[in-house]
């Protein structure tokens, strides 16, 4: 691990200019690659005290043995060198796109003398037309299927055209109908070509004209009682409307635009690209990132930008380019998109209507790459296997640990403070085993107090049920066979079953907390996992190992230690743990929220006996609020349908102990609600806050 004041260059040295720079490592390999309006600010940040950098920077800059730095005029060279560099040193620290393969384009060879139809990838060639991307070469051979019927252009290989020209025999499908057989002189160079032109006006998205042309002929070939020709001509056009429909219109005006979405965790990132062109979606591709370095939504769509339209010219960069963050700064961004283009490029993030209703979808599409990328991933065994060693190795552990308990506390400003197991057994979650806890030791918000609760609430039923079952006596199992038990290692270590009768209830349901974990996980830092040790260690247990998983940084922390364990950032056994934490905290919120949601619809009438919900109804809409029916007399009580005098008393001795609260607040808008309605007389949920953003970005107001 290098240091990096060895290698920070002396005051001065640095230019405060526009620039690219490159980290190296000690073998003189690019490990990084950035740029910056002002190289002086921006180098000067990576060299300040380790203990402030992001451990992602952090490593990068302790593996790195040099930097260097070219001088450039504007930032717009330097974002053309910047994207030049990354393609050219592949950087192990940069933003790098998974799945980079070359996506099909459906694709017309008009610099040849016939031209042809076929579907190409790589890079593209002067003089050839390109439709696309497609997601799947099929699709392309689906629609051109479809087109051949009307547009019979040339599909064949170079090959395959000299041997019919030489023999004098079309292909196949200048048998059938689907090919104008230039090679055989069936139709002139002039006339291929312009129906090569007309299939590419039809891709292109002029459409109606062309349909109408052929209803038109359709309808003189009916007058003139040409019914074969007018058969071909309506199957014609059924083949083109067929066509059409697998891109169907989604931006009005003919729009020629590239969306952009991007959905993202701590670790990586998704990212899915909508072509439209002619108001169509013409195609569709995503990548994958792991996101080495620390990066900002508008800096992944810059990387995304650059690996997009790096390679491309003239009118593969569309008019319009929608993305839901804008780079900082967006001007160079835009102006390289422009110079790329040739002509204006709007780069902006769509506000209202049929644009960010699209946008939408494409986020959709993004969430779900995302989601099918890590479902992928968790259930490859040979990663899951791969990721408990890892925590086994870097925690120190005897072995694997199969069963894994991660704890979390909930809570809204110290009210309705809950707390959630979950289960995951062989790096796969196991839902039937999950619990949640109401924190009752205490009131108001203590996270570290809640864990220790938590803790010995749980493993003290651990421990009365081994006593229960008297699993403790002579080291023997209640129900095995002499010297038929299970060895006490195997089944602390996952690899045998403990005996049923210590597991399973008589009717033969799993008991609860019956089965003890390898590993403990808390979500939080030192102070939580101290808490978690304390409470295992008041309870003599001593065989169980804990640690926690500090959410800002992805830090472990360890009981007993000053410093955390830093996985790698590509560790497996890092994202097992992420995962099992993040659906710690899932499970929490959802409780949590549960249960304060059913608190703000609870009123004081529901503690009156023998008043259903048809009573408790008629009374509110008798009175109009819970407020008018506390002030209200037994007499005018008695007045509602239904309500006797009995329980017209009932009533208003049960709301005269309700102590009123306050007046409801709407916690999303700070809005006081009408002091004639109470919380407890919403039909949903008014308290409930809503929040757009990340669990760790409500922390503090709900966990």
């Amino acid at each position: 691990m290098a240091d990096p004041s060895s290698y920070r260059p002396r005051p001065g040295e640095i230019p405060d200019s526009p620039g690219v720079y490159r980290f190296r490592d000690e073998h003189r390999r690019v490990i990084y690659v950035g740029k910056a309006k002002s190289l002086r600010q921006r180098l000067a940040n990576y060299f300040q005290d380790l203990a402030g950098l992001h451990p992602r920077t952090r490593s990068m800059v302790t593996t790195a043995a040099s930097v260097e730095w070219t001088v450039v005029s504007t930032e717009v060279e330097a974002l053309q060198l910047e994207y030049s560099w990354i393609k050219e040193y592949d950087p192990r620290f940069n933003v790098k796109y998974r799945d980079d393969k070359s996506y099909p384009y459906l694709a017309v060879t008009m610099n040849e003398e016939f031209p042809r139809v076929q579907v190409m990838r790589g890079h593209k060639k002067k003089g050839v037309r390109y439709f696309g991307p497609y997601a799947h070469a099929w699709a392309i051979r689906d629609t051109v299927d479809l087109m051949l019927r009307v547009f019979p252009v040339r599909t064949c290989s170079a090959g395959v055209f000299k041997n019919a020209a030489r023999t004098g025999r079309p292909c196949l499908l200048g048998y059938i109908g689907k090919c104008s057989a230039p090679c055989v002189e069936r139709i002139s160079p002039e006339d291929h070509r312009e129906l090569a032109e007309e299939f590419c006006d039809f891709m292109a998205g002029r459409t109606g004209t062309y349909l109408r042309r052929l209803e038109r002929r359709m309808a003189e070939a009916a007058e003139e009682m040409e019914y074969e020709r007018a058969a071909r001509l309506r199957d014609d056009i059924g083949a083109l409307k067929k066509a059409m429909e697998k891109n169907a219109v989604v931006l009005a005006d003919a729009t020629d635009a590239d969306l952009i979405a991007v959905a993202e965790d701590e670790l990586e990132a998704a990212v899915q690209i909508f072509h439209v062109r002619g108001g169509r979606v013409r195609g569709q591709r995503g990548w994958v990132t792991d996101k080495v370095e620390e990066i900002t939504t508008g800096a992944l769509v810059e990387h995304a930008l650059q690996q997009l339209y790096g390679e491309e010219t003239g009118d593969a960069v569309p008019r319009e380019v929608l993305v839901p963050a804008l780079p900082d700064p967006v001007e160079p961004v835009q102006e390289w998109l422009t110079g790329r283009r040739g002509a204006n490029v709007s780069l902006r993030v769509p506000q209202r209507g049929d644009k960010k209703a699209l946008m939408e979808t494409v986020q959709r599409n993004a969430q779900q790459a995302l989601v099918l990328h890590k479902t992928k991933r968790a259930s490859d065994l040979t990663t899951r296997s791969r990721a408990l060693e890892e925590i086994s190795d870097a925690l120190g552990l005897d072995s694997a640990p199969l069963r894994i308990e991660c704890y979390d506390i909930s809570h809204l400003q110290g009210d309705d403070v809950v707390a959630s197991m979950v289960v995951f057994e062989d790096g796969l979650a196991r839902k039937s085993e999950y619990r949640r806890f109401q924190i009752k030791g205490f009131a108001g918000q203590d996270d570290v107090r809640s864990m220790h609760e938590v803790i010995t609430r749980r493993f003290r039923r651990y421990l009365a049920e081994k006593e229960r079952t008297g699993e403790w006596t002579d080291g023997e199992e209640p129900g095995a066979e002499p010297g038929a038990q299970a060895d006490p290692e195997a089944v602390s270590a996952g690899l045998a079953e403990p005996p049923a009768s210590t597991l399973t209830e008589d009717d033969g349901r799993p008991k609860r907390f019956a089965y003890p974990p390898q590993l403990v996980v808390v979500d939080g830092g030192a102070p939580q996992v101290a808490a978690a040790q304390r409470a295992l260690d008041e309870l003599g247990i001593d065989d169980i190992a804990v640690c926690g998983l500090a959410k800002r940084l992805e830090e472990v922390w360890l009981p007993g230690d000053d410093d955390p364990v830093v996985l790698p950032r590509t560790s497996e056994g890092l994202y097992l743990l992420q995962r099992i934490r993040d659906e710690a905290h899932r499970f929490a919120i959802t409780y949590q929220r549960t249960k304060r949601a059913k608190r703000f619809r609870s009123s004081p009438l529901d503690d009156v006996p023998g008043l259903g919900e048809t009573r408790k109804q008629a009374l509110i809409k008798h009175f109009g609020s819970l407020k008018r029916l506390r002030s209200a007399t037994i007499d005018q009580i008695c007045d509602v349908p239904g309500i006797g005098r009995k329980t017209a008393e009932t009533i208003v001795a049960a709301l005269a102990q309700a102590v009123p609260g306050g007046p409801a607040v709407n916690t999303a808008t700070g809005e006081i609600m009408d002091d004639t309605e109470e919380p407890g007389q919403q039909t949903g949920s008014p308290g409930e806050p809503v929040s757009t953003g990340a669990p760790d970005e409500r922390r503090g107001q709900e966990r």
